[in-house]
């Protein structure tokens, strides 16, 4: 009896050997430094994020393979492993130990806060995190706060606790760490932004807190002012508006 086929064969997996030839295929020299310059601290094939979503697209998402690249400890990988990682599956011990094995900020305040955000525990995580002693850490758990609140119901948001969250930044952000200063400016602005309630507030925190001061590393790049950026969003109508998914 012939064997008959009821739809389109599921492709074949790719194994991580796979998917880290691939990476590695993709890796340039301008940007493995430019990510250097920016503070990557573990090695780096320099792969552009766009040639990542490539990959992406073919395998979706993959628990245990995103697991198997985040522990690489190659900073392409742990940044891509972030893209395909299951937020359903993910344990809250998988993310603590993204939180604490990040050390440069493309996974510390993008990749874990992204995963965490888009999982059950981004809320109970976020909080804990932003008590941590460690900078990476901390940056996590700020920025985590900062992504969850874009993608969740407004109704669903303890307006309190991100008010005294947002008193809290306004008397503490000049003397945070380097990094964390970027975290929490970056999360003034996204309640201002994801928070309607809380537009006007986080406008005057921002005006009160002025302009912060980050070490980028020698780049370029420049701290976002908060009462501008915030401005920006409503001009265009976008405050309250939330997003799909944390992950971009």
């Amino acid at each position: 009896m012939s064997h008959i086929k009821t739809g389109a064969e599921k492709p074949k997996a790719m194994t991580l050997d796979e998917v880290m030839v691939e990476l590695e295929s993709f890796g340039k020299e301008s940007h493995r430094k430019i990510y250097q310059n920016h503070g990557a601290n573990v090695p780096v094939f320099g792969v552009p994020v766009g040639d990542m979503k490539k990959i992406q697209k073919k395998i979706k998402k993959n628990h245990e393979l995103s697991l198997q690249l985040f522990n690489t400890g190659n900073g392409d990988a742990m940044y891509f492993a972030g893209l395909i990682a299951d937020e359903k599956q993910i344990t809250k011990e998988d993310l603590e130990n993204w939180a604490r094995s990040s050390t440069w900020y493309m996974t510390s305040e993008y990749t874990v806060p992204w995963v965490t955000a888009e999982s059950s525990f981004a809320l109970e995580l976020g909080l804990k995190w932003i008590d941590d002693p460690e900078e990476n850490v901390q940056t996590s758990g700020w920025s985590t706060l900062s992504s969850w609140i874009s993608i969740t119901p407004d109704e669903e948001i303890d307006k309190k606790l991100f008010s005294a969250l947002l008193d809290r930044v306004e008397k503490s952000i000049h003397s945070a760490k380097n990094r964390v200063r970027y975290t929490m400016n970056a999360f003034v602005i996204s309640v201002g932004s994801y928070i309607p309630d809380l537009t006007e507030k986080a406008l005057n925190a921002g005006k009160n807190i002025g302009k912060v001061q980050v070490e980028m590393g020698g780049t370029a790049c420049k701290v976002p002012v908060i009462p501008d950026y915030i401005k920006k969003v409503a001009d265009k109508g976008y405050i309250g508006k939330k997003r799909k998914e944390a992950r971009c």
